[in-house]
Parts: structure tokens; sequence; C-alpha cells
């Protein structure tokens, strides 16, 4: 078996043009900004600046989301480059399929597809729960029966998540470009919402409040058995609690704040110019999300001491402490809808990635066909939405949340060793972009993820190992044999 063969780049930009399976090029580098900040600034900005301030690093929070900045930026550098060479559906799988192999790129679109597609879900039941608390906010209210369940568990139906996810995968399959109208009507609406949250809360801030700005180490963090980082049970080396490891833990956090950018890289088929705005877009985004987030770390922490923040919801909380409940109001308003950008950009990406494979022959080719009027790929569409709904409205999935974080971390580390590989094997290709100090950059990249995955619980690494062995079977059974790739290969060589 021959577990290593590639897909070269002229095959990957010749099958763009077959007439069954081309999407549209309407996405300008406004589009893949917006894009990218629509599904950066999510849950993060709403929740997770307030927990890890409280739990891990106090005001100095701030280091760790620049810290984290960095290191998902050498990431991002790796990804526009990749984007900008081979301007192809499927982000890493496909950037990996022409370097390290068939395996490697199943390996990682079957991550992928687990990323965007569980992220969907989780995001959904985020969206539900500020759903409904806007609602009561405003005196409407929505039935407890068909509302968020309140506690893990089965049988119960959350009808809004479900009616969430329905409502963007028509909205998804009418055109992409229409649905990034929207989005980019979501995302100013978001961003508004955090620029009031800076710039009012800077009316409300203590200056006490940051003194002592890295608060004294209080030790490590309370993990064990399989709960525990693998990277702790390992080398015993534990999340610290404040100090400076506990700046350094924090951005082990903070860093999935960031999660995001590289779906951008998942519609470069749709974009008018990709070589020049790809870079635009993934860099871009990256930049404005890190800016708004030390802003708003910076404001929350200045307006509530670091161990009094409310974990569950910092921002509508540090304003209703101060007295301003309509403030917190508005901001719930924000969430809904920054989180709404969140939903149908993963679901996005998903879908990019499905039609990658299946166009490769890895799963069924005629999953993939485009429909002419859309430009879009129907079927995976509405399978990807059926999907994420169903999970979203039935599934206690809250304890799964990690796993969207490896399946991330995993096919960075595999993109950012593809670059050196890619320039090696094939130095002729023109690039419009160029990661600085490559190797050099790309396997610090690379370094740097595979660390932040190692800090993931050993119970998210078992569940992660059952979801690639699911995916070997079906690879194995199907994908292998029905590769476009290795039908071609046969058909010049019977013994192949």
């Amino acid at each position: 078996m021959n577990l290593s063969r590639t897909k070269s780049v002229e095959q990957s930009l010749e099958d763009t043009q077959d007439p069954e399976f081309k999407l549209k090029r309407s996405l300008t580098a406004l589009d893949l900004t917006v894009f990218g900040i629509g599904v950066i600034i999510g849950a993060g900005i709403f929740t997770l600046t307030g927990r890890a301030a409280a739990e891990y690093a106090g005001p100095a929070i701030v280091f760790s989301f620049i810290i984290a900045a960095v290191c998902c930026g050498l990431a991002a550098l790796c990804y526009a480059e990749f984007a900008s060479t081979l301007p192809v559906s499927g982000s890493a799988y496909t950037f990996s399929y022409a370097t390290l192999g068939e395996l490697v790129a199943w390996i990682i679109g079957w991550d992928l597809i687990l990323e965007l597609m569980l992220g969907a879900s989780v995001v959904a039941q985020g969206w539900s729960q500020y759903f409904v608390t806007l609602l009561d906010a405003i005196g409407l209210g929505w039935p407890d029966a068909i509302g968020p369940a309140s506690e893990a568990g089965w049988g119960h139906v959350d009808l809004a998540a479900f009616l969430l996810v329905a409502v963007l995968t028509a909205l998804v399959a009418f055109g992409i470009k229409e649905s990034l109208r929207v989005n980019l009507v979501l995302v100013g609406l978001k961003l508004f919402v955090v620029l009031f949250v800076i710039v009012a809360g800077l009316f409300f801030i203590n200056g006490a409040n940051y003194v002592p700005f890295v608060p004294a180490s209080a030790g490590s963090q309370d993990a064990s058995g399989i709960t525990q980082p693998l990277l702790q049970w390992m080398f015993g080396i534990e999340a610290q609690t404040y100090g400076v490891l506990g700046i350094v833990s924090g951005a082990s956090i903070v860093f999935f704040a960031y999660i995001g950018f590289d779906v951008v890289a998942t519609t470069a088929e749709e974009a008018r110019n990709p070589q020049r705005d790809l870079p635009k877009g993934i860099i871009g985004s990256l930049v404005i999300c890190t800016v708004l987030y030390v802003a708003v770390a910076l404001v929350i922490t200045g307006m509530v001491r670091y161990d009094k923040i409310n974990p569950e919801a910092a921002l509508a909380s540090a304003f209703t402490d101060v007295g301003r409940d309509g403030f917190a109001t508005l901001i719930s308003a924000g969430a809904v809808a920054g989180l709404t950008t969140v939903v149908m950009t993963l679901m996005i990406g998903a879908i990019r990635v499905l039609f990658a494979m299946s166009r490769d022959g890895l799963l069924p080719r005629g999953f993939a066909k485009v429909t002419p009027r859309t430009g879009t790929p129907i079927r995976i569409t509405v399978t990807i939405g059926a999907v994420v709904a169903i999970v979203a409205a039935v599934t206690p999935i809250g304890d799964l949340e990690e796993m969207v974080n490896i399946g991330t971390l995993t096919a960075f580390a595999l993109v950012s060793l593809a670059v050196p590989v890619l320039r090696r094997t094939r130095p002729d290709l023109p690039r419009a972009f160029k990661v600085p100090f490559s190797p050099v950059l790309p396997v610090l990249a690379a370094l740097v993820c595979t660390y932040l995955a190692l800090n993931l619980s050993i119970e998210t690494w078992l569940r992660f190992l059952v979801w690639m062995a699911l995916g070997f079977a079906i690879y194995f059974l199907y994908g292998y044999r029905h590769s476009r790739v290795g039908l071609a290969a046969r058909a010049k060589d019977p013994a192949h």
C-alpha cells in the first residue's frame, strides 16, 4: 500500500475548474477578514477572558493573550503561505495532501471535520443560552421545556439551538456571498458591542484592581486521573495558578480564543484574488482580534478585581456589578450576534473540508457536486447542517469541548511542518507570501502547537484516539480504494 502518495499542486488547481465541482470566486480581502473576525471573536471574548483572568493570571492575562497571539501567529504565517500558493478548498487537508501524503491528509481532514462540526454544535448550545437570557431581559421569555438544558443529560431538546442551525444551513446553501453579507452585518454589531464594552468600561476602571498586576503564585491547578493534562501525567509538569507560570498556563487556555483564522483558508477556492487576499484575511483578522482581546482584558480586570470576576459571564456581570444592568443586556445581544457568526463560519469550514475530501474520492464523489444556481455543494451542506443541528439540540456535549481544540492543534502542527517540505520539494512554485526564517519559524510553530496539545486532558486524548480509529476504518475500507490519486496510479500501472 502506498500511504504517502501525494496529489500534485497542478492537479489540485486543475480540479477547481471541473464544472461539476467548481465553486464561485466572489470573496474579497474584506470578506475574508470579516470572515476571520466572525469566527475568532465569539464565546472567547464574552466568557474566556474573565475565566482565564480569575483562575490563571489576574490582570497579567493581557500578557497571556499576547503570548498566545504570537504562537498562533506562527501558525497563521504558515497557513498564509500555503493558502496563497495553493488556493484550493480544504485548508490544512489540501495543503498536507500536496506535501505529506494521502494518509496524513486524511488524518487532518478527519480532524478538521471533528473540530468544525463539534465546534459549531458546542457554540450553538452557548448561543441558545445567551438567546434565552436576552429574551428574558427584554420581557419575552422562552419555554424551559425546549430551551437550553440546565444540566447535562439525554432526552432534552434544545429547540433554539436546532432552529439556529436550520436557518444558517438554509442561508449557507443559498450562497457563500449571501452568507457573508449576513456575516458582515452581524460582525459589525458584534464589534460595536466589543468597542462599547471597551469605551464604557474605561469610566468604571479602578486602578487599585491592577495591584498586583502579576499576582503571587498560588500553586498548581487541582487535576488528577484522566482529567489531568497529558503533559502532567508524562512529565509531572502541572498547570500553575498566578505568577509567571500562571501567565504561561493562561496562554495555553486563551490560545483557543484565537482558533478560527484557519477557517479562512477553507474558502481559498472562492476568493477572487487568493494570492493577494488570503494572507491579508488570515493575518489581518488575527491582528485585529488580538488588539480587541487585550483591550477587553484590561478593561474587565480594571473594573472588577481579578479574584472577584464571574468566570461564567465576565463582561455582563462586570457591568451589573457597577449598576449598569442595561449595559449587560446590550452585551447579551452582542453575544447572540457574535455566536451566530461563529456557528455559521464553522459550518462553512466543515462543508468546504468535506467537499474537498469527497472531490478527491476519499468519500463518495457524488456527495460533492455543486448546484449550478447557487454555486454551493447542497448535499454536503444539508448533511453537515442536519448533523450539527441534531447534536446541538439533543446531545450533552459540554464535556467534549476540548475535542475541538485537539483537532485544531493537530492540523496546525502538521501544516507548519508541511511548509518547509513543500519549499524543498517544489521550490519552483510561485509564492505570493512566504513565511520568514523558514524552516525555523514553521518548526517552532509545530513545537508550540504540540506543547499546547499536550496540555489537554488524558480524557480528551482517549476520545480523540477513538475518533481516529473510526476515521482509519473508513479510510482503509473506502477512501484508499476510491482515491482519485490512487485510481490514476493504478490505471498507469495495474501492479501499483
